[in-house]
């Protein structure tokens, strides 16, 4: 069976007028047209849906039945292309984000709030999970858009650089090492080390940044969360190494940060995508957003 939806338009059309002149001027086509249309889709039902006199146009019992099918098959088609124009509009939408909990909990939130202005109509959902569940979401297709530190060469993924972000060491208020501001590797190793539990990106870069000086990173306290690192480093228990994106974090959470230097070591971070996928148009539009905000940067970049 092939019924379209010109020939249903054309049905509902001399089915609520009862006149196939007003039908014509209704849904513009001609009487043959129109006439036609109505001939097809019968012969594609089987059977008649109007009867026709010289005097007055009604339905047929089948015809009763169908016109409201037809009235809710026109409404569906006409509110599928709407949606789809306000989607390729973004004046509707929906886009997924991951991102790592140092990049989510401090420079999102305002990216957030310059997409959220210029599109207001589009839901945002942000997965805020460790830097190496980004890179998995976005493989995996979970997510259309993720940022994390780069992942290296990648077959299935494309990385777009944001910034350079720089370790900076974390220490409480009463560390030996609190009245300085800049510390070197050297000084820090000598302390006990709280870090991101591995396999944590972070803990994973710092190691191997680390080994091609010959220094190795002796972790005594590990936890999977950042705030509990700043916390456990806050109270005491030994110093860390951060991303400089998390200071703010870890200075709230009562922590001493402090410029590390010797070697000064660096992670891209930046906009990760998989290959050969197309971004939805609101996944596009927030990949534009991040690379235009002034806030996709942390501030201390400027200075």
């Amino acid at each position: 069976m092939n019924v379209s939806v010109k020939q249903l338009r054309a049905f509902v059309a001399v089915a609520s007028t009862r006149s196939f002149t007003e039908a014509c001027s209704q849904i513009h086509l001609s009487q043959p047209a129109l006439s036609i249309a109505i001939k097809n889709i019968e012969e594609a039902v089987g059977g008649p849906l109007l009867t026709r006199t010289t005097r007055a146009i009604a339905l047929t019992p089948e015809g009763e039945d169908f016109l409201p099918v037809a009235k809710r098959l026109i409404k569906d088609w006409d509110g599928a292309f709407s949606d789809l124009n306000n989607r390729f509009a973004l004046a509707q939408g929906r886009v997924e984000i991951a991102a790592m909990p140092s990049y989510a909990c401090n420079l999102l939130p305002y990216i957030m709030k310059e997409y959220r202005e210029l599109y207001p109509n589009v839901n945002i959902t942000v997965q805020d999970v460790v830097a190496e569940s980004v890179v998995e979401m976005v493989r995996t297709g979970r997510v259309e858009v993720g940022i994390s530190f780069d992942p290296g060469e990648s077959d299935e993924l494309s990385f777009s650089p944001i910034y350079s972000d720089r370790f900076i060491a974390v220490c409480s208020p009463d560390h030996p090492l609190a009245g300085e501001s800049l510390v070197s590797w050297k000084q820090l190793l000598r302390y006990d080390m709280v870090a991101l539990q591995r396999p944590s990106v972070v803990s994973v870069y710092i190691e191997q940044a680390l080994a091609e000086y010959g220094m190795t990173f002796p972790v005594v306290f590990e936890s999977h969360q950042l705030a509990t690192v700043g916390r456990m480093v806050a109270t005491g228990l030994g110093v860390s190494v951060v991303p400089s994106l998390c200071r703010q974090q870890m200075e709230e959470l009562g922590a001493l940060c402090l410029s590390l230097q010797a070697p000064a070591v660096e992670k891209e971070v930046g906009i990760i995508t998989r290959k050969r996928h197309p971004l939805s148009v609101a996944a596009r539009a927030m990949v534009d957003v991040i690379r235009a905000s002034e806030h996709s940067r942390p501030k201390w970049m400027a200075s």
